[in-house]
């Protein structure tokens, strides 16, 4: 688990939301507050699970190969909102793996409704559809993607994108590594919300390899 970058986003209280989890469920968790850890290679491919808490912020080209060498030689990655789906935004090659790249939240904070599509896969079966107060991602996003929720705009903060349907939890791979992002979870209280919270606990163990 690597936290870092813009601290509005409650980096490290998100970590500390899922680490007690992992490690109930049998994983060594290391957690690390630097990049630097990403140009360890043998330490990266003996990983099973990577799991990005890192918004906005830089990353050199050592430690973005390092990352995305990783996971494309099968180690999982699994992460939420900004901490993986805003980060290092001149990094193309990093959002190509994510799957996707924020770029708006009309309105702030805001009631909006999460509806799940895919009720057979193992990360959102026997969830139902449920509500959020929070920011409702707006992002590009990969076509390719495997979406299993979605969110439906409304249009009292920009009426041109009233109706659109905008993906919410999806998986992909990249190479052999597993890519699941959720972009729920603006501050870590946002996961006192159940459904939230299990979709990226089910995510993560989905990921690792």
């Amino acid at each position: 688990m690597v936290w870092g970058g813009w601290e509005g986003h409650e980096p490290k209280q998100c970590v500390d939301v899922f680490e007690s989890y992992l490690r109930e469920q049998g994983y060594d968790v290391e957690v690390s507050d630097t990049l630097e850890v990403y140009t360890d290679e043998r330490k990266m491919k003996a990983l099973d699970l990577i799991v990005p808490v890192y918004t906005q912020g830089e990353i050199t080209r050592e430690q973005e190969t390092g990352l995305l060498e990783a996971v494309k030689g099968g180690v999982g990655i699994a992460g939420w909102h900004g901490g993986m789906g805003d980060s290092f935004r001149n990094n193309v090659n990093y959002q190509f793996m994510v799957g996707g790249q924020w770029v708006a939240h009309p309105g702030g904070i805001i009631d909006y409704d999460v509806e799940i599509i895919d009720r057979h896969d193992p990360i959102t079966a026997g969830l139902p559809d449920f509500h959020m107060k929070s920011e409702q991602y707006l992002m590009h996003v990969d076509p390719s993607n495997q979406v299993l929720a979605v969110t439906t705009f409304g249009g009292e903060y920009c009426p041109w994108i009233e109706g659109t349907i905008m993906p919410v939890v999806w998986k992909r791979m990249w190479g052999a590594g597993k890519v699941f992002y959720s972009s729920l979870g603006h501050v870590a209280k946002d996961f006192e919300v159940p459904e939230a919270r299990i979709i990226v606990e089910r995510g993560m163990l989905w990921a690792s390899k």
